[in-house]
C-alpha cells in the first residue's frame, strides 16, 4: 500500500457528494421467472450475490420491467433493508451487458469510482460503523439514501482503485477455488461412505435372520422436556431438536442440563440406548438416531423414543440411515408441515440381524469411514472461516487509508 500511495493524497468524500442514488421499485416474488428481463430481489442480495455480477438468478417480464427502475452497467446495487443491521448496506457491482431491474429495498449507486472498489468497501467495518446510526430498527431494519449518502469513502487515484480490486479479486478467486475443492472432496467422501455403508448392510436372502425392532427391544416415549427447563448445570438432558442440530451418530455428554428435581420426573436413556427423534420438518431428518454412550442416565424430551435392546447400538443406528429405512419411514409418516413417525410403526420395521460378532465387525469398518467423513465435515467450515478471516484482514489493509477527515 505504501508503494501504491507513494506521493498520493487520498481524500475521503461522502457517497452523496460523489455519486447518485436511485431507489428501485417494488415487485414481488410471484413476478419473478426463470427467463425474461434480469432482476435482483433484495432477499437475493444476502443469499446469491457477492462483490459483482454479470448475470442474474431471476427475471421479470419485459412488460413489467418497463414500469420498474433499472441499474445499469457499472452501477453498484446496495441492499437497504433486512432482518439484521449487519446485512444492510452490502453492495454488488452490476457488470452485465444489459440493465437490471432492482427491488424497492435496494438502491443503485452511480459514480466515477471503480464499481468493484466501491462494492469491496461497502463490506468493510469502516463503512458499516458509519451507517449504523442512520439505520432505523424494527421487525425490518432499513436505511434511506440520505443515510447511505453521508458515509464517507476513501478516494485514491483510479489506477490504485484498479490495483486494489485486482489483488482482492485474486484472493477471492483463490478462496473460492479452495472452498470448491474442499466441498468436492467432502461430497466424494460422503458418497464413498454411503456406498460402503449400504453394501455392508445389505444381505442375501437367507444369509441372516430378520427381526422387527419391537422383537429385539422396547420403545419408551420421552417426557415433555421444554427448552425453558434447561439449567446451567445439573442432570444431562437431550431435546429432540438438538439431535438434528448438535449431535452426530453418538454422544458421551450433553449440551444441556436440567435441575435434579425436574430430572426425577423425566424419562431417561441409559448407556447403549438409542434416542430417536420422531418429529421433523422434513422426511430426511425424521427418525434420526443418536446412541447414548454416557455413563450416567440422560433425560430425554418428548417427540423422541428411547429404544432399549441388547444388540450393538451403533449397528442399529447405522442401519436406520440406509435407503431401506428411508423408504419405510416415507411410507409410514404422518403429517405434511410437521412430519411424524409413530412408535408402533418403528416397532414393525424389520432389520437384518447378524451375530454380535459380525455387527461389531461392520460397526468397526463404518466407524472408520465415519471418522474420515467427519474430519472433513468439521474441517471444511473451519478452513473456510480461516480463509474468510484472512481475506477480510487483507481487504481491510488494502482499504485502510488515513482517517483524519472521517467524521466520528
Amino acid at each position: 500500500m505504501e508503494k501504491l500511495l507513494e506521493g498520493v493524497e487520498v481524500e475521503w468524500k461522502a457517497l452523496g457528494e460523489i455519486g447518485e442514488f436511485t431507489r428501485g421499485k417494488r415487485f414481488v416474488k410471484t413476478d419473478m421467472y426463470k427467463e425474461g428481463f434480469p432482476c435482483i430481489h433484495y432477499g437475493e442480495m444476502y443469499t446469491h450475490y457477492n462483490i459483482w455480477a454479470e448475470t442474474t438468478k431471476s427475471f421479470v417480464s419485459f412488460d413489467l420491467a418497463s414500469k420498474l427502475r433499472v441499474a445499469n452497467h457499472g452501477d453498484v446495487v446496495i441492499v437497504a433493508a433486512g432482518e439484521t443491521i449487519e446485512d444492510i448496506g452490502i453492495g454488488t457491482a452490476w457488470l452485465g451487458t444489459t440493465g437490471v431491474v432492482i427491488h424497492d429495498a435496494c438502491f443503485s449507486f452511480r459514480s466515477s469510482l471503480n464499481p468493484k472498489y466501491v462494492s469491496y468497501f461497502l463490506r468493510t467495518k469502516q463503512f458499516h460503523d458509519q451507517i449504523k446510526k442512520h439505520i432505523s430498527s424494527g421487525k425490518i431494519s432499513a436505511i434511506n439514501a440520505s443515510g447511505l449518502g453521508q458515509a464517507k469513502i476513501p478516494i485514491p487515484p483510479q489506477k490504485v482503485q484498479e490495483e486494489i480490486v485486482r489483488i482482492l479479486d485474486s484472493y477471492t478467486e483463490l478462496t473460492t477455488e479452495l472452498t470448491t475443492e474442499l466441498t468436492t472432496e467432502l461430497t466424494a467422501r460422503k458418497s464413498q461412505y454411503t456406498y460402503y455403508r449400504d453394501k455392508l448392510l445389505t444381505f442375501e436372502e437367507g444369509e441372516v435372520e430378520w427381526k422387527a425392532l419391537g422383537e429385539i427391544g422396547s420403545f419408551v416415549r420421552g417426557s415433555g422436556l421444554q427448552k425453558s427447563d434447561f439449567a446451567e448445570s445439573g442432570v444431562g438432558c437431550i431435546h429432540y431438536g438438538q439431535i438434528y442440530t448438535y449431535y452426530g451418530n453418538f454422544a458421551y455428554q450433553t449440551k444441556s442440563f436440567v435441575s435434579p428435581t425436574l430430572a426425577t420426573k423425566l424419562r431417561k436413556a441409559q448407556k447403549g440406548d438409542l434416542i430417536i427423534a420422531t418429529t421433523s420438518e422434513n422426511i430426511e431428518d425424521v427418525c434420526k438416531p443418536l446412541v447414548w454412550f454416557g455413563e450416567d442416565e440422560v433425560c430425554v424430551s418428548g417427540e423422541t423414543y428411547i429404544f432399549k435392546h441388547n444388540q450393538n447400538p451403533k449397528y442399529i443406528a447405522y442401519y436406520l440411515q440406509t435407503p431401506m429405512f428411508f423408504d419405510y419411514k416415507k411410507k409410514s409418516r404422518t403429517g405434511t408441515k410437521v412430519i411424524r413417525v409413530h412408535g408402533e410403526k418403528l416397532e414393525k420395521f424389520e432389520i437384518p440381524l447378524p451375530s454380535l460378532e459380525d455387527q461389531n465387525r461392520i460397526v468397526s469398518i463404518l466407524d472408520k469411514f465415519d471418522a474420515l467423513t467427519s474430519s472433513i465435515t468439521e474441517g471444511l467450515p473451519r478452513e473456510i472461516e480461516l480463509r474468510q478471516k484472512q481475506y477480510e484482514y487483507y481487504r481491510n489493509i488494502l482499504l485502510s487509508f488515513p482517517k483524519s477527515e472521517v467524521e466520528a
